[in-house]
């Protein structure tokens, strides 16, 4: 199927690692320019490999979505290089690192960062690129959030509780750059082996006696045969592959949806 991509502008946040980082190469396998932003500079690093492979020029970018500033800069940097944007994808995520069952287990200073991370540097984020977006009256702009943020999760609050308003964020800018031909939609993973998704079990291992413990693989896998339906992990390749399709003109009638890659974890009626 040919998405429509190639000559396109890509710009993925949070792409170093994980997630981002395969929804990055896709992009570029597509044939589009790919700007990687990520706190980590290892983002370069990703730069150069795409390059490499795809015989393209990526643009790397370090800076911290939490930064509003920076992420304005990094606008800026991708309008020098490539005059143009036309696909956003925020794709940082960060967990507490603490197991939030019961709440209280927390302090409330453990949010802090939780929230400036997943929301707020997703508000950031389209406040720096919505207004190019709807000038040129087209483009696309996808949240990362998760499942937590659907089912009330008690494996970490804050996460879910972010997540839970970037869903909801997400339906407020699709509404809003609607009427300028640009969509917006969020992606809920579910179980995917990650460094964020490792975080949740050493936080969840280090309270657990010590005869008790698991290793990530033992852990992960008993829980992906208890939450999921077909029982099995999903794979950042997988959540690219929606990523851009719902980048591309096959998709020009979805927008404000939150669809789930997640195994049938979360089913709504």
């Amino acid at each position: 199927m040919d998405l429509g991509l190639s000559g396109g502008v890509a710009v993925v946040l949070g792409a170093a690692h994980g997630i981002g980082r395969a929804i990055a190469f896709m992009f570029a396998q597509e044939g589009a320019d790919v700007a990687l932003l990520d706190r980590d500079p290892d983002v370069n690093a990703v730069a150069d490999q795409i390059g490499r492979e795809f015989g393209s020029a990526p643009l790397g970018i370090v800076a911290d979505v939490t930064d509003y500033e920076c992420v304005r800069q990094a606008e800026g940097e991708v309008q020098a290089r490539f005059g143009r944007c036309d696909h956003v994808v925020f794709a940082v995520g960060l967990g507490s690192g603490k197991v939030g069952f019961p709440f209280w287990n927390l302090e409330p200073d453990d949010w802090d960062r939780v929230i400036r991370v997943n929301l707020l540097g997703a508000v950031h984020t389209a406040h720096a690129f919505a207004p190019g977006l709807a000038q040129a009256r087209h483009g696309t702009l996808l949240f990362l959030t998760s499942v937590a943020g659907q089912i009330g999760s008690q494996t970490d609050p804050p996460y879910s509780a972010a997540k839970a308003g970037l869903i909801n964020f997400a339906q407020c800018a699709a509404r809003d750059l609607a009427p300028c031909g640009v969509r917006v939609n969020a992606l809920a993973p579910g179980m995917v082996k990650t460094d964020l998704n490792r975080s949740v079990w050493a936080g969840w291992n280090a309270r657990q006696p010590e005869g008790e413990r698991q290793s990530y693989e033992a852990w992960g896998a008993e829980k992906v045969r208890r939450v999921s339906p077909l029982g099995r992990w999903q794979e950042p390749e997988e959540i690219a592959a929606l990523a851009v399709y719902l980048a591309s003109r096959h998709a020009r009638n979805i927008t404000g949806q939150t669809l789930n890659v997640d195994g049938g974890q979360v089913m709504h009626s």
